[in-house]
């Protein structure tokens, strides 16, 4: 039997495997899964802590790789949807996260904001840091903050919503959403940095993924589907 091209994991539809090899394991995330330590509590919906119930469990997704190990090596907000990697030993663990630090891996976002940016493309590399007064939040902070770098591009306009393109080439907590905030563009629905846009889910998907092979030095692209999430919004349908 061939090996599944999904992760089946409780209270969730199947979660679709987007690209594999002996390193690495990258899904497409779906809304609404933490990546929190384990010993965080306040959620039942710990993306990291499941795929390692599921794993000890013997599912067979797991089972038929032979998988005793998968960790994720960067982190998508909650809400934030798209390609999420993961590596099938610490030594990839290491190696890929090294990679992410020292800004070798190439992402690119979608996101949706109900403002009209005042430019069709722009970067923004406000410095960043944790906000003191409120947990979980970023602020800009040129003096103490981490330096951060996002490229922004237009893709298209419709009657009341823009689609842009998000580069981002540092990793910052909330960078994206912070530094489009910072834009006066604020990512729909994004109740921390903007405001609740109507009925309209958060806007913000992971859609590339880009990067050498610390192993094997062969070219990793890494894609995942935006057809339905540009529709939801009413944007023209892209591979």
């Amino acid at each position: 039997m061939p090996k599944p091209n999904f992760i089946e994991l409780p209270g969730c539809e199947p979660i679709r495997i987007l690209y594999e090899d002996r390193s690495v394991l990258a899904i497409d995330k779906p809304c609404g899964w933490m990546l929190v330590p384990h010993s965080w509590r306040r959620t039942s919906r710990n993306l990291q802590a499941a795929i390692d119930s599921s794993i000890r469990g013997g599912d067979f997704w797991a089972r038929s790789r032979g998988l005793k190990f998968l960790k994720n090596v960067h982190r998508l907000d909650a809400d934030t949807t798209g390609i999420l990697l993961f590596a099938k030993s610490m030594g990839a663990v290491e190696s890929l996260g090294e990679m992410f630090e020292s800004r070798r891996m190439e992402k690119i976002y979608l996101a949706v904001t109900a403002n009209e940016p005042r430019e069709m493309e722009w970067t923004c590399t406000l410095a960043l840091a944790p906000n003191p007064e409120r947990i979980g939040r970023m602020i800009v902070d040129e003096e103490n903050g981490k330096p951060s770098e996002t490229h922004f591009r237009v893709l298209e306009k419709i009657p009341g919503l823009t689609l842009i393109e998000c580069k981002p080439v540092t990793g910052r907590t909330h960078q994206i959403r912070v530094h489009l905030a910072e834009s006066g563009c604020p990512i729909v629905s994004d109740e921390l940095y903007g405001r609740q846009t109507g009925k309209l889910e958060f806007g913000l998907r992971g859609v590339q993924l880009d990067y050498t092979d610390p192993f094997t030095r062969k070219r990793v692209e890494i894609h995942a589907p935006c057809k339905y999430f540009l529709k939801d919004y009413g944007f023209t349908p892209r591979i």
